[in-house]
């Protein structure tokens, strides 16, 4: 398990209950895009998930969106099409002893063609309503379905 190093300016959520994150949800044409988490990661390894982040800067929702499409998936801001923004809701996880406040987030990008970094272990592209069949992250299907409806 990576230990996460704060960057100048970031809020280190290790220890905090309440912690803010974002869930993007990758669509292209009528397929989206679901990461398997590494076995390396804190929360949730092994589990399938939309690109996710800690809201833990000053950026915006889409700032972050944008930075993590970058990061976790090779996504430059000129292959997405639109951000959208959807509305926060909480998950308890007395698992890891955190409040996860969501916050879902669609973006559709040009072209299917990704690269993971170390933070996903394999990547499909599905119809929405065939993430019943996935082990998720706590809290994706409700992303999933509010996007989606």
């Amino acid at each position: 398990m990576q230990k996460f190093q704060p960057k100048s300016g970031q809020i280190d959520y290790t220890n905090i209950r309440r912690a803010p994150v974002i869930n993007v949800v990758v669509k292209c044409k009528d397929k989206i895009l679901i990461v398997k988490r590494s076995e390396k990661l804190k929360y949730y390894p092994g589990l399938w998930n939309g690109i996710s982040g800690f809201l833990d800067d000053d950026k915006t929702i889409e700032e972050k969106a944008k930075e993590e499409l970058k990061e976790e998936i090779g996504i430059d801001e000129n292959d997405i099409i639109f951000i959208k923004q959807g509305e926060a809701f909480e998950v308890d996880e007395p698992k890891y002893d955190k409040l996860w406040i969501v916050h879902p987030v669609l973006a559709e990008i040009k072209h299917d063609r990704i690269e993971l970094d170390w933070e996903a272990q394999e990547y499909r592209w599905i119809l929405p309503a065939e993430i019943e069949s996935f082990n998720c992250a706590p809290g994706f299907r409700k992303v999933i379905e509010y996007l989606f409806g």
